[in-house]
């Protein structure tokens, strides 16, 4: 009995993890795949060549978002995009939504001041457990500045296994411990709920922010 466990749970870590990479990539094949909607039905493969192609709407897709990039960075798209955001920042409903998925694409994929740009390790939600935490600033505001601490550091905490959601925080960077690995390696650790681990630079104790009594 214990062998055929061992050979079925074997068998469970091949196909699994293939099962699953199958069924997203098939997801997000057929959600890119829908932009071919936005064609007239006389341009659509299956009225061109009386057949449908599999992943032509990833090529679509892929095309209308490299084209769009190219327009928004000039000047004059820059200015198109300014006025469309005005304008849903209008709406009530959909400005909280448009703003908030705005902000964590800028911090997830973008570059400057609004992005993670680096890794913590911070005691929370108590005392002897730890967290990661990502630096989202290190301005000081007036809510910085009446906490009386010295170096404040913007984290954001988030959750496991949906990054896009969490805490904010700000903390004393005696209080924090900063890694040295990349943002993107350590949303791998919290997306995974820490099954994936990567290699992290061994700290010294003395590094280590001193419990508050």
């Amino acid at each position: 009995m214990s062998y055929f466990k061992r050979y079925l749970i074997a068998g469970l870590l091949v196909w699994l993890p293939l099962g699953v990479t199958i069924v997203v990539i098939k997801f997000l094949v057929d959600l890119f795949d829908k932009s071919l909607l936005l064609l007239p039905p006389e341009y659509r493969p299956e009225a061109l060549i009386g057949m449908d192609i599999p992943g032509f709407g990833v090529l679509l897709s892929l095309t209308l978002i490299l084209l769009t990039g190219i327009v928004v960075a000039n000047f004059l798209g820059s200015k198109v995009v300014a006025v469309w955001e005005s304008f849903l920042s209008r709406i009530p409903l959909v400005r909280t939504i448009y703003n908030a998925a705005k902000q964590i694409s800028q911090a997830v994929f973008g570059s400057g001041d609004q992005t993670f740009q680096k890794v913590y390790l911070l005691q929370y939600p108590r005392l002897g457990l730890w967290t990661l935490g990502f630096q989202t600033s290190d301005l000081r505001g007036e809510a910085q500045q009446k906490t009386q601490m010295n170096n404040v550091v913007n984290l954001f905490v988030p959750t496991t296994p949906n990054p896009t959601s969490g805490f904010f925080i700000m903390a004393s960077k005696d209080d924090i411990v900063e890694l040295d690995i990349k943002v993107e390696e350590a949303l791998k650790m919290v997306i995974s709920g820490g099954v994936i681990v990567p290699e992290i630079a061994e700290l010294n104790v003395s590094e280590k922010p001193k419990e508050s009594k």
